[in-house]
């Protein structure tokens, strides 16, 4: 905490909203242009229609709260809503259930949390460990620490997908959960999930899919034509999934999605706490208040977008991402994989890449980084079609910049 944050406090009397809206909006001139398209990671925007929708219906339910179904029925038939909405778009089978959450840390903690304890359930031996590619998300890493479980993450092939039979050799007795990406962050690749999917009927294992970043995207590139694989509930070894509504859903902030195969399954999320003197307290996802907004958000932008309003957005998204796939191999880097959906990352060997990611935030680029291998990041929404010749020659002349002798550049990636 910084010295000034210790030594400010709150205002004797208040001050007009008029005088603190506009000390905001001067506040926001430092940050990131993302409403120019100005950013690749944080923000998907999937333009200003879309942007109201989000506004205008996430006001309506603003003080509601989610945690009392019973109080607001409204936003328990909204939820149930948009959680069959996602159901269906990844195939869930008769029976599957889900519940949304404030995002892909608590969809992926509250699966983590059940498999735990579906596997205490089945008497497997303590303590429980958790297999997964070396790409997969640390949400699950804090899953793990908050419930004192190991990680055994495995090095990804050589074409930075998880490795399946690497993956085998480290499932044992105590083994709770197998983890695949759809597709990984880092790489924007869709693991091997019918491999995977297979390995965990084989070996009596719970099969997660974290889809936080493909969830709500790759349904609609398949139905563009492009050659997606099976990754959901379509394959019988797949037990429970993560969605994010507030990445390529284009929902409020924040907004995702857990599903089971099974309400058995589901079951073992749920907390119930029976002894209290207020009564008997149960919540299904971790957070205990849950804002109406993120609900009627969600529920408002899925069907103002409808299948066709998602499959032209998520058009824009490929068609953005194939334009620069095209550019950067123009400028010698070579993209990492053969990604299909709105990430990519791109090397080259002979660049300081880090070096380039300066310069590019030096023209007001707010994007990300790998480190393994060292490599640009981007993560696209639909209005980053509008402004990709724009990047493309920002990169050209920071990519020059660097090969004339720029040598600053930053030593850690770091996401907060």
């Amino acid at each position: 905490m910084s010295t000034d944050q210790v030594t400010f406090k709150m205002p004797e009397t208040g001050r007009p909203f008029d005088d603190l809206r506009s000390e905001m909006v001067e506040r926001g001139g430092g940050d990131v242009r993302w409403r120019e398209g100005k950013t690749a990671v944080y923000v998907f925007n999937a333009g200003e229609d879309v942007t109201r929708v989000q506004k205008e219906a996430y006001t309506l339910y603003l003080s509601e709260n989610g945690l009392g179904p019973a109080a607001f029925p409204s936003l328990k038939r909204m939820e149930e809503e948009v959680v069959a909405m996602g159901l269906h778009l990844l195939h869930g089978p008769r029976g599957a259930v889900g519940h949304m959450t404030s995002g892909g840390t608590d969809s992926i903690t509250m699966a983590v949390k059940a498999a735990r304890d579906y596997a205490r359930s089945i008497s497997l031996p303590e303590p429980f460990n958790l297999v997964m590619p070396y790409s997969a998300h640390p949400a699950f890493d804090k899953a793990a620490a908050l419930m004192s479980l190991e990680i055994r993450r495995v090095p990804v092939t050589a074409v930075s997908l998880a490795d399946v039979p690497g993956m085998s050799e480290q499932i044992d007795g105590s083994t709770i959960m197998l983890v695949g990406s759809a597709p990984s962050f880092p790489y924007g690749l869709i693991d091997p999930m019918a491999e995977l999917s297979a390995l965990a009927i084989e070996r009596q294992v719970w099969l997660h899919v974290d889809a936080c970043v493909g969830g709500y995207i790759a349904p609609f590139v398949r139905l563009n034509g492009a050659p997606i694989p099976d990754f959901d509930f379509a394959l019988p070894g797949v037990l429970s999934m993560s969605a994010d509504l507030h990445k390529y859903g284009y929902c409020a902030k924040g907004a995702s999605t857990v599903f089971y195969r099974t309400e058995a399954l589901r079951d073992f999320m749920v907390f119930d706490q029976r002894d209290w003197p207020a009564g008997r307290m149960v919540t299904p996802t971790l957070a205990g208040t849950r804002p109406g907004g993120a609900i009627s958000s969600a529920w408002a932008v899925m069907n103002y977008l409808g299948v066709s309003g998602y499959q032209a957005k998520q058009r824009q998204v490929t068609e953005a991402r194939a334009a620069i796939e095209a550019g950067v191999e123009g400028l010698g880097f070579e993209v990492i994989g053969a990604p299909q959906l709105g990430i990519l990352a791109f090397t080259r060997s002979d660049l300081d890449v880090f070096a380039v990611y300066r310069k590019l935030y030096e023209r007001g680029w707010v994007t990300s980084l790998c480190t393994q291998p060292k490599a640009l990041h981007l993560m696209l929404s639909p209005f980053h079609a509008s402004v990709t010749d724009q990047y493309l020659s920002d990169l050209a002349e920071s990519v020059e910049a660097v090969e004339a002798g720029a040598t600053e550049t930053v030593t850690e990636v770091r996401y907060s």
